[in-house]
């Protein structure tokens, strides 16, 4: 019996001895999980994946960090929006411009429910209208806001992506009672103001103001205070940001678009934009490439197109063109 207690408390010192070696080593794991991997013939940290042959390879040397890798995209294929939402084996992506984020079921809209037997009908009909009823004033409000802030991304042609970000940020003013006392349709274009900017798609506040029948002063202080208590940074507007948008519609292809944009980058390292308007920067630029490529546009034309007087696109092409010693001819 002495003999057994004996080897079950070596067992047991055993066991905690190898407790205590274990401790470090899991350290080390925790440390070197957080460490960036690096690629050990080179060093370098930069990798890519190749999904075809389940590779991670070093974009610097090529070595083959890991292989057999486990793609967990889905396994068919799709070739339209109808054949992808067929095949689909799961639920929408959550999303902010939802007042749900995506996560509710939805009773049908009338259209669905048309094609529903008429004995069926009413039963659906009722069930949706206490589901709206279930919703509180908060949830409504959300709902209203996201509504208007759809019809104003569509109206001024600005991508999902500042709508998503928009919505988020609808959602964060809520909890923040910043909507509280305000109209909620400027703070709505104030907001989608504000990530357009900063996402570098950027509209004028008279756009803004115009689109929803509304004064652009209002706006101006509806936006900035949004950005004050939202800690929002105010990017500032770049010409070249404009280039895009204005150079499609004036039929300006890609090769052109870009000499607008090294035109404006050396006018800005002359320090020739210090106190003009992007838009106004943009048509006289524009006015200079359409002289320069042979292309046939009047002063007119451009000014019509980018929102500002032929006189601001006289005075910014010239500006520019003598600072900048462009000939014009």
């Amino acid at each position: 019996m002495s003999d057994v207690k004996e080897d079950s408390s070596n067992s047991e010192t055993s066991i905690s001895n190898s407790k205590e070696e274990t401790i470090p080593v899991k350290r080390e794991q925790k440390q070197a999980q957080s460490e960036k991997p690096r690629c050990p013939n080179c060093g370098a940290s930069t990798f890519s994946e190749d999904s075809a042959k389940g590779e991670l390879y070093c974009t610097e040397c090529g070595s083959i960090i890991d292989e057999d890798r486990i793609d967990f995209s889905e396994e068919w294929r799709a070739f339209d929006a109808a054949e992808k939402d067929k095949k689909s084996r799961s639920g929408s992506s959550i999303t902010f411009t939802k007042s749900d984020k995506g996560l509710k079921t939805k009773i049908g809209s009338s259209g669905e429910l048309n094609n529903v037997k008429g004995s069926k009908r009413q039963q659906y009909y009722r069930m949706k209208k206490w589901d709206n009823r279930t919703s509180n004033s908060k949830e409504r409000l959300l709902q209203r806001g996201l509504s208007e802030m759809k019809k104003l991304v569509s109206q001024l042609g600005l991508p999902e992506s500042v709508s998503e970000e928009a919505a988020r940020l609808l959602e964060k003013s809520r909890e923040e009672g910043i909507v509280k006392g305000r109209n909620l349709e400027v703070l709505v274009a104030a907001l989608t103001f504000l990530v357009a900017r900063n996402q570098g798609t950027p509209r004028t506040l008279d756009e803004f103001a115009e689109a929803i029948s509304t004064k652009k002063r209002k706006l101006g202080k509806t936006y900035r205070y949004a950005a004050r208590e939202l800690d929002i940074p105010i990017q500032p507007a770049k010409p070249e940001d404009f280039v895009p948008r204005f150079g499609e519609q004036l039929g300006f292809n890609g090769q052109e678009q870009a000499h607008a944009k090294r035109i404006i980058d050396e006018a800005r390292g002359e320090g020739l934009l210090a106190g003009k308007s992007p838009k106004s920067v943009v048509a006289g630029v524009f006015y200079i490439v359409s002289s320069v490529e042979n292309k046939e546009l009047t002063q007119k034309e451009i000014a019509e197109k980018v929102g500002v007087t032929e006189v601001t696109v006289r005075k910014n092409y010239s500006d520019i063109a003598d600072k900048l010693d462009i000939d014009m001819d």
